[in-house]
Order: structure tokens, then sequence, then C-alpha cells
């Protein structure tokens, strides 16, 4: 199954087109290396996907025959993320709800701001 395919029926991603998208652009690695969409996932492998700051690990259990529900998606892949990527999620998350209403939104110098800090 190809990596894109797997990472949008392990929902992952809400589509299949930003999956693909993610992997042409470098945020999909295996085995610390970037991966083409159209790469073959093999069962044992883990696959790190970089969203935003933060780095989330899987690991391929099974291969779905198609998209799943989000209750099985623990029989076809597992989350190994650590905990500091996790917690610095959560920083991420309630640093965005701390802005003041009223000023618009973030700039991207907000945003790289927020990048060298989480990394």
């Amino acid at each position: 199954m190809r990596i894109d395919k797997y990472l949008w029926a392990i929902r992952v991603f809400k589509t299949r087109t930003l999956a693909t998208a993610s992997c042409r652009e470098g945020r999909v690695l295996v085995k610390d290396d970037t991966v083409k969409p159209a790469r073959v996932v093999k069962v044992g492998e883990e696959i790190v996907i970089k969203k935003g700051a933060v780095y989330f690990k899987w690991k391929v259990i099974d291969l779905p025959k198609s998209r799943v529900g989000p209750p099985l998606v623990a029989t076809y892949a597992e989350d190994i993320t650590s905990p500091e990527e996790k917690l610095k999620l959560q920083m991420i998350r309630l640093g965005q709800n701390q802005r003041p209403k009223g000023i618009g939104r973030p700039t991207k110098r907000d945003r790289r701001d927020w990048d060298k800090h989480f990394r």
C-alpha cells in the first residue's frame, strides 16, 4: 500500500491530497529519510510526520484495505509519539487560545516565533 494512502486510511490526514502533499513537501519520514507518496509501506516500519512544530510517530501494525473508522485505527497503527512532543502540542494549543481577541490572525512572524520556541 502506498504511504499516502496508508496515512489517509488510518486518519492521520483528512484527505488523500493532504497526505500526498505532505510527502512531497518532505514532512513524512521513514528511517530518517523523506519519502515520496508512492513509497510502499511495510508492516513494522515507523513513520514520522511533521505537522507544524510537532513530530508525530506511528508504527505500522497492519495494512487496511481502505479507510477505517476511528475505533479501528488502533488495529492498523500504533501512535508512539513521545510524551515531549505531545506536551509541545498542548503548549502550542494553549498559546493559541491566549491570544487577545480583536487583534486578528497570527502573522507569519508569530508562527515562526512559536516554531523557534517549541523546537
